[in-house]
């Protein structure tokens, strides 16, 4: 209430105020106004590197502002939460449901970067379109142009038969956990490259824990600097 007061009675001032005194404190205000906007602008546009290892690729560094973080988050959500990104064993799930999930995540990631205004250009480093780019052609595309047509052959020409009678369902399932297991990595890349922690409790104790039994050596691992 006092600070409302003392703000009324410096604009009442200022209002009775004229000639040189008054164009002084309006472009003092307005510095000041300047100032702020050039501070939030800065915090917006910092950049800052990230080191992530990627799977069936080197250490990679990744540079991200704010807008990048927030891609990156949502990546990390849509695929974190689908069902595709969790191992399955030979005795668990249906091909089908998964490689339907798959899709659905290859779709939506490229969504995303659609809809997602592209990463401040910078001289060196990557950034994360790249990350979810080489994530779709490296991982998803190869597995589901592969095997779908498989499957749906299958399907079509055997209809309501289990798809433990697929000759090739041990195959199918032998491709498919090496790009869950994959899958995962790139997750937790787009987890590091948001800033999300505990990103591993949030992919479940299970995968963690198979993650730390057959693959802890290749999990993205990021430094900021």
């Amino acid at each position: 209430m006092i600070s409302g007061a003392a703000v009324g009675i410096c604009v009442y001032a200022i209002s009775r105020t004229g000639g040189t005194y008054l164009f002084a404190v309006t472009g003092g205000l307005a510095g000041a106004l300047v100032a702020v906007g050039l501070d939030v602008y800065r915090r917006a546009a910092r950049l800052t590197e990230v080191r992530v290892t990627v799977p069936q690729l080197s250490e990679l560094t990744f540079v991200v502002n704010n807008d990048a973080r927030q891609v990156a988050w949502q990546l990390f959500i849509e695929s974190v939460t689908r069902v595709s990104v969790q191992r399955l064993q030979d005795d668990e799930g249906l091909l089908r449901e998964t490689m339907t999930s798959l899709y659905g995540l290859f779709a939506t990631t490229r969504e995303t970067l659609k809809v997602s205004r592209p990463s401040t250009h910078v001289r060196a480093g990557l950034t994360v379109e790249a990350l979810a780019v080489n994530f779709l052609n490296a991982e998803l595309r190869p597995f589901l142009s592969k095997w779908h047509p498989r499957l749906r052959a299958f399907e079509e020409d055997h209809p309501g038969r289990s798809e433990s009678e697929w000759s090739q369902a041990s195959e199918c399932r032998a491709d498919l956990r090496e790009v869950q297991d994959h899958s995962q990595q790139y997750v937790l890349a787009f987890a590091r490259l948001a800033g999300v922690r505990d990103a591993e409790a949030m992919l479940g104790a299970t995968a963690a824990s198979r993650l730390s039994a057959d693959g802890a050596h290749l999990l993205p691992r990021a430094r900021e600097e």
